[in-house]
């Protein structure tokens, strides 16, 4: 199973602090990095890592060219990436001393993608090949509705959960891969953060037809199959400095080994097993694993 992942493409702008900074507050930094990220970009790398047949379409602006070289060395198929008029995406991003991080986001021009963009990419895709999405490029809820009339097997990582969710087809997506902010926010009123089973139970209400998959950080992840299959599984215990990509990494992983024909067991434990390598490194895409690290 080939996989097309329409994407966002961002430079990433770090800053390591000892703590995030207040409102009204300003504090010094320890030390700053720029770093090829987005979380499109991310995930095909992961994808690529973990062995995937990764294909990443997306725009930058002239500034982000670097992400496209970084995509190809990775093994990613990057020749439906468009240089746009915008600036590239950008990320600046805050990582404290327990390495958790807090993302400001601008668009550029990941908020460039039209229809006509949408529908050259999907150009010689179809029934038997996957198609993933996150939710920080233009025109996602025709890509989903498209993709899916096309026969694409849909993967939908809803990141950043933002208000235009509820607008989007999501009764389109395969399986939706998700944290507990994410879920919370989509499982709708009542839901908390903190209650995995009151997330899952209000999701499987929704969308009945879709396999979930909810990350839970160090408490590891759950699985809701469509088929009734329930399974979940804990995380690896290791030291943190920075969860800028583990999230990322663990959607490329686990997709990655659906496509070449593992069952869900599999793909959660190579998937967990990725993030818990990713948050042991700084940055975003370099801190990827391969899949023979696992």
């Amino acid at each position: 199973m080939r996989v097309l992942n329409i994407g966002s493409l961002n430079i990433d702008d770090v800053f390591s602090v000892e703590r995030f900074v207040r409102p009204g507050e300003t504090i010094a930094c320890g030390s700053y990095a720029r770093h090829a990220g987005g979380k499109g970009n991310n995930q095909s790398i992961a994808l690529a890592r973990a062995g995937a047949e990764a294909c990443h379409a997306g725009k930058v602006g002239a500034d982000g060219r670097f992400l496209v070289d970084g995509l190809r060395a990775a093994g990613v198929d990057a020749s439906r990436v468009i240089e746009a008029g915008a600036p590239t995406g950008r990320a600046i991003i805050q990582v404290d001393s327990a390495g958790q991080n807090c993302i400001i986001l601008l668009g550029g021009a990941n908020h460039d993608l039209s229809r006509a963009d949408i529908d050259g990419f999907l150009e010689g895709w179809g029934e038997g090949d996957a198609l993933l999405l996150q939710n920080e490029t233009s025109e996602t809820g025709y890509a989903l509705a498209e993709g899916s009339r096309r026969g694409l097997t849909i993967f939908f990582n809803p990141s950043p959960a933002k208000e235009n969710l509820a607008r989007l087809p999501l009764f389109e997506v395969d399986y939706l891969l998700l944290n507990e902010v994410e879920g919370a926010a989509l499982a709708g009123e009542g839901a908390s953060a903190a209650e995995p089973d009151s997330i899952l139970k209000a999701l499987r209400s929704r969308f009945p037809a879709t396999n979930l998959v909810l990350t839970l950080g160090a408490e590891g992840a759950r699985y809701s199959g469509a088929d009734g299959v329930a399974l979940a599984l804990a995380a690896w215990e290791v030291e943190a400095v920075d969860t800028t990509a583990a999230g990322d990494t663990f959607t490329g992983f686990f997709i990655a080994a659906l496509a070449r024909g593992e069952g869900v067991e599999v793909a959660l434990g190579e998937a967990i097993r990725a993030a818990a390598i990713c948050v042991t490194r700084p940055g975003a895409a370099e801190s990827i694993p391969t899949r023979a690290e696992l």
